[in-house]
């Protein structure tokens, strides 16, 4: 066994995007295990978020937090009769190149922020410059951070609130979790666990999976995305007495995950 093959990597993103991640890894030698920790499912389209689209042509901003947010804002929006045309003097604003990739899809160039966050957000210079801000939309999903939005609201910015999906934990994970237990029952002990953490929803439903075997939890080596994901690990750590490690990533691409796996395999 080489000592690549000395980790497995648990690849907790959506079905739909783990691909590539996964191809990546195993391409440079590493176990992989795909066990999704969240599905996004789109809300129902209602009257609410109808008066919400009908309110775009007021905004100065709008915020897009995922492809999920895009795809499902640019169908909801056809169905409100609300033009794009209309929209495209509007400052968007991505959250991540993925999700700017996916609105330029729609011919729309959207500013990203260096660090993928709230903080990056609010440090561009839309923010920063632009005083005369009024109001702004988020399209995001249920649950989640909503620091940027708190922000905008103590700036006394009228903020339009796009619920557009929802986070749940899909029901073929319990499966492969079960799977999962077996299998690393059985490894051998210089064979490091590796669980991928991208978001606070993702980790309550890893916590969820885990509820009954806490030494599962106590185990793994976590990859987080971010100082605040990071901290809510540590907390955790701290206050239950676990002894998990963790490793901050600034953004999920394959190179950086893989960067990061080998930097933490010379240390070892």
């Amino acid at each position: 066994m080489t000592n690549l093959s000395k980790t497995l990597f648990i690849n907790t993103r959506p079905a739909d995007r783990a691909q590539p991640l996964t191809a990546a890894l195993k391409q440079n030698g590493y176990q992989v295990i795909e066990l999704p920790l969240l599905e996004l499912q789109a809300c129902e389209y209602s009257s609410a978020l109808d008066t919400l689209f009908q309110q775009l042509f007021d905004v100065q901003s709008i915020v897009v937090v995922s492809p999920t947010a895009v795809s499902i804002g640019m169908q909801y929006l056809q169905r409100s009769a609300v033009p794009l045309s209309k929209l495209k003097h509007i400052q968007w604003i991505a959250v991540g190149k993925t999700t700017a990739d996916c609105l330029a899809e729609y011919g729309i160039q959207a500013h990203i922020p260096e660090v993928e966050t709230s903080e990056g957000m609010l440090s561009l210079p839309f923010f920063k410059q632009q005083e005369d801000l009024k109001k702004i939309a988020f399209w995001r999903g249920e649950g989640g951070r909503q620091f940027m939005m708190q922000q905008c609201l103590e700036r006394q910015i009228e903020v339009l609130n796009f619920v557009l999906y929802q986070r749940v934990l899909p029901e073929q994970s319990w499966y492969i979790f079960q799977q999962f237990q077996v299998q690393f029952s059985q490894l051998r002990p210089d064979v490091k666990t590796w669980v991928c953490i991208s978001s606070e929803a993702s980790w309550n439903n890893w916590k969820l999976l885990c509820q009954h075997v806490p030494e599962v939890l106590n185990q793994m080596h976590y990859l987080v995305l971010g100082q605040r994901l990071s901290e809510i690990l540590q907390l955790d750590r701290k206050q239950y007495q676990y002894c998990f490690n963790i490793a901050q990533v600034e953004h999920l691409s394959p190179t950086v995950i893989i960067q990061t796996l080998a930097e933490y395999e010379k240390k070892s």
